[in-house]
């Protein structure tokens, strides 16, 4: 399979499949908001566009990086929104790289937003479709962000080497700055477990597709069941 990681400043083509990463928090946030019952998560291009969205939908949950905000209602933390009730209901989320990421390759054929939560069911998804190609975005950092970047190594790893096992992925992006910087409260807007959230390998089993519909990229959950005998 030819695998490209790149920034998002380097998506400069329409990529065929590409994988959006962001480990903490974007899509960790993401999954946990399907978990708690969300039915869609609609990716907004800025923080205005997240807010006129939520006064045209005042049913719908805005959410946003950083510290709580007039208009918003949460924070962009696995730990705060793990204990939300979400049924039905759609969430509106900015964030600063995650969000973008994939608004920079929303012209895709197969837009997937992952983290470690749902590293196999992506990967799952990649081995069935068997491309050829597939673009990893690494959000963070302007790419640099080892997090995300060691999550885009596992997932592409496991998708042709089911055996490969995740602890140095792990022990990477524990060790990140990302993750520093939540445990020493570097980042408004966290919860004291967000890095172990961030870090729980596979807690759920559904993948995350975003497609467009009308003008908006619209993130929902997909079923990716174990196939008999696989790890």
């Amino acid at each position: 399979m030819d695998t490209r990681f790149l920034s998002i400043a380097e998506v400069v083509e329409v990529p065929s499949v590409a994988v959006v990463v962001d480990v903490m928090r974007a899509y960790t946030v993401a999954a946990w908001a399907f978990a708690r019952g969300a039915e869609k998560i609609v990716l907004a291009g800025s923080l205005d566009e997240a807010l006129a969205l939520k006064s045209r939908h005042p049913d719908w949950v805005a959410l946003k990086d950083g510290p709580p905000a007039p208009g918003f209602d949460v924070v962009n933390s696995p730990g705060l929104l793990r204990s939300l009730d979400l049924g039905g209901r759609t969430v509106v989320q900015k964030t600063t790289a995650g969000t973008v990421g994939a608004l920079a390759v929303k012209d895709a054929s197969l837009v997937l937003c992952a983290g470690f939560v749902v590293a196999e069911a992506t990967a799952r998804v990649l081995r069935a479709r068997g491309s050829d190609g597939v673009t990893f975005v690494v959000t963070g950092e302007d790419g640099r962000a080892e997090e995300d970047l060691a999550c885009a190594q596992y997932i592409d790893r496991r998708v042709t080497e089911t055996e490969t096992g995740a602890t140095e992925f792990l022990r990477r992006a524990d060790a990140s700055r990302a993750a520093a910087e939540l445990r020493e409260g570097v980042r408004e807007g966290a919860h004291p477990d967000d890095v172990a959230l961030c870090l729980e390998l596979d807690r759920f089993p559904f993948a995350m597709v975003a497609t467009l519909e009308a003008s908006l990229m619209v993130l929902r959950p997909v079923a990716v069941p174990s196939p008999a005998g696989e790890v």
